[in-house]
């Protein structure tokens, strides 16, 4: 795995087509506002410059394979910024939307084809379009999808997506968890605590809804990657093992104890801490964790191998999760 090539497996894109497409639609409005409630007017007037300031690196693809070799990265897993879900979209809207963000993204990566591979997305809105976007997505040369934590009324336990599961894990497509947005809305509307507290809590409740629901019990093949290191729960899942085995009704759906299943998953490595980072890969193994950076997002990493190192991993850990485990998941799709 030391010869292996640097793969970065949590990097963006940005669309302005597909923003384009939804601009003055009814309900856009409504979920920008939600947005801005759940944010917060400090947030947001932080968040708007930091974005425009990197647009040439999310939407050039030559300013982001130079910055790509400053980094050190050979090849990135790109996917859409989490903001084109647009999960309050109509049936007919939605299908628009999946088919242009999946288009707009496999042309971007088709500028290093060597270099850049995609993810699309799905309209978790309406499941029974889920199965005909990942095929959509799955034709266009991208390697899977990319999905939040939950949408609205639905959580990914919800028994409607199952044929998207069923069907992802047929293809052996790459299922990319990233969440848009926390439920816990308001309270968490000042610094920052939206994204520094909201983003793990909504990996860690998407990730319980999979694993005490049965859906990776059904779906043992399924190919998932958590952002954010999986947020809390790996790193608090004791807690999870004991409710499975004192309560009858936390272990009334799922056959074995939950952390058992983290090694069935993969995370990235972007936890902010190395210390947090050893903990990730002792409890998922070694062989499941994948180097991410949120590129080219201030929430990221400007140095992602450098973050991984400071874990002080053994070489072998090191190699694999710096590049030699995503490249093995790359080359079998």
């Amino acid at each position: 795995m030391s010869t292996a090539p640097t793969v970065d497996v949590h990097a963006h894109v940005l669309l302005p087509e597909t923003e384009a497409l939804v601009a003055g639609l009814p309900g856009l409005a409504e979920a920008k506002a939600l947005d801005a409630r759940r944010n917060g007017p400090a947030a947001l007037a932080v968040s708007g410059p930091m974005v425009r300031e990197r647009i040439p690196r999310l939407t050039d693809p030559a300013v982001r394979l130079a910055a790509m070799d400053a980094q050190g990265v050979d090849i990135q897993l790109v996917s859409p910024s989490p903001s084109h879900y647009h999960y309050w979209a109509d049936e007919e809207t939605a299908e628009k939307v999946y088919r242009l963000a999946n288009e707009a993204t496999a042309a971007h990566c088709s500028a290093a084809p060597d270099r850049l591979r995609g993810l699309g997305l799905v309209p978790l809105q309406h499941p029974d379009h889920t199965v005909r976007a990942l095929d959509h997505a799955l034709g266009q040369g991208l390697l899977g999808v990319e999905i939040s934590s939950h949408a609205p009324g639905r959580e990914l336990s919800d028994p409607a997506f199952e044929p998207f599961w069923t069907r992802a894990e047929e293809t052996g497509a790459l299922v990319f968890l990233h969440p848009f947005g926390c439920t816990l809305d308001e309270r968490l509307d000042r610094w920052y605590l939206s994204n520094t507290v909201g983003q793990p809590v909504e990996n860690a409740v998407a990730l319980s809804h999979l694993i005490f629901s049965g859906v990776l019990d059904r779906h043992p093949g399924l190919k998932l990657i958590a952002a954010h290191g999986g947020g809390y729960l790996p790193t608090h899942i004791g807690r999870s093992d004991h409710a499975w085995s004192t309560r009858s009704d936390a272990g009334a759906a799922c056959a074995h104890l939950p952390s058992s299943y983290l090694g069935r998953l993969y995370f990235d490595s972007l936890v902010h801490d190395p210390h947090v980072l050893r903990e990730l890969v002792r409890t998922a193994g070694a062989d499941r964790v994948l180097l991410g950076s949120d590129f080219p997002f201030d929430m990221g990493t400007e140095d992602p191998v450098g973050a991984l190192r400071a874990a002080g991993l053994p070489d072998a850990d090191f190699h694999a999760v710096r590049g030699g485990n995503a490249y093995a998941l790359l080359r079998k799709d």
